[in-house]
């Protein structure tokens, strides 16, 4: 393993300055994330694309603005740039991957409601989109529970 990230560090230009940034900025994706998102549920301003519809757009742009405001939320919590939470990275991973997993079952409620009672209010595909984000955060608080639990290393037991 430490063959394959020698290689891969190697690859890194000399004099970059990727991984050597201390401060993170997590302003800046937010901002825009809230500019995007205010454009998607108050503004409306659209244009129909390739795919000739302006809602679909809409609909593209909403869900950029929620990509931006992840990156600025893991940039908050995490204070370093990446996207992907790693087990390391959490202060109490057992009490977080609890409230994770309770984050996730939200959401799939969440989708429920958007999908049946609220469904003449949203657009067609709200109740799957959420769906499918409720069912990352779920296995994403399901592996840590298990890493953490039955599937874990049991080198500190020897």
């Amino acid at each position: 393993m430490t063959f394959l990230l020698s290689r891969f560090e190697g690859q890194i230009p000399v004099g970059s300055i990727v991984g050597n940034e201390t401060e993170v900025n997590g302003v800046t994706p937010a901002i825009i994330g809230s500019i995007l998102l205010l454009n998607t549920m108050i503004l409306g301003f659209s244009f129909p694309g390739p795919w000739d519809s302006e809602s679909f757009t809409l609909g593209i742009i909403g869900m950029t603005g929620l990509g931006f405001w992840y990156v600025s939320w893991y940039r908050f919590t995490f204070n370093r740039k990446g996207l992907i939470p790693w087990l390391d990275n959490w202060k109490n991973p057992e009490q977080s991957s609890k409230q994770v997993l309770a984050a996730g079952i939200f959401t799939i409620i969440l989708s429920w409601i958007a999908g049946n009672p609220l469904q003449e209010y949203l657009p067609d595909p709200t109740g799957l989109v959420l769906l499918l984000i409720g069912l990352l955060i779920s296995l994403s608080g399901i592996y840590s529970m298990l890493a953490l639990g039955p599937l874990a290393d049991s080198i500190a037991d020897e």
